[in-house]
């Protein structure tokens, strides 16, 4: 049994792995502390399953679900997280995670869900099964920056913590222009008119926690 374990706080990551050997004493788990030292791994490697935090250095979120899935289609992703389900679950599951679990998840859960994933199955709390449910309404009733895209929302989380549209391109690896057309398409679609009234949203909707 393979393992590749990904999270940027040491503690979390050698408590996870030192779980996973107390319960599979013959695998072997190689930890990484990046998103991009992630991916590097996952194409070296054959996994059985990996396990990443949503949000580390480097790439991070449903786009890193997105391209690990690509590069090993065949391999279970699981996505641990500090943020609520209603914020991330949704995305990465679309982007081709299998799993999807909070890091206040019991130890016994997490067991569960990798038990559940090596067997080849999904893992979907009843939690993140009612937002799967609500997703499929044809009425979308959820919050509005739900319903943005990831490139989107990755730009809304720069902007609300105050990041020049030419730092985040920066920071993205993206073009000025192309930044300044996300800012415009989510200030739309989250009806809003200036950075200020993004701040202001995030602040109305406890999100900073999250983002």
């Amino acid at each position: 049994m393979k393992f590749l374990l990904a999270d940027d706080h040491q503690v979390m990551r050698s408590g996870i792995a030192l779980l996973l050997k107390n319960h599979y004493p013959h695998a072997t788990v190689t930890e990484v502390s990046d998103g991009a030292e992630l991916l590097r791994e996952a194409v070296r490697g054959t996994w059985d399953l990996i396990i990443s935090d949503i949000s580390m250095p480097g790439r991070t979120g449903a786009e890193l679900v997105k391209e690990l899935y690509q590069l090993v289609p065949g391999v279970p992703i699981l996505m641990l997280s500090s943020y609520p389900a209603e914020q991330y679950a949704l995305r990465t599951l679309k982007m081709g995670a299998s799993g999807y679990l909070t890091k206040q998840a019991s130890t016994e859960e997490l067991i569960k869900a990798v038990e559940s994933l090596l067997s080849g199955k999904k893992y979907i709390t009843p939690e993140v099964a009612d937002i799967l449910a609500s997703s499929l309404s044809v009425h979308d009733d959820r919050p509005l920056h739900e319903q943005l895209s990831e490139r989107e929302y990755e730009v809304f989380k720069y902007l609300s913590h105050g990041s020049s549209v030419s730092e985040i391109a920066e920071t993205l690896s993206l073009s000025v222009h192309t930044i300044s057309t996300y800012r415009t398409r989510l200030l739309q679609k989250l009806a809003l008119q200036n950075n200020a009234d993004l701040v202001r949203y995030a602040i109305e909707h406890n999100l900073f926690q999250s983002i």
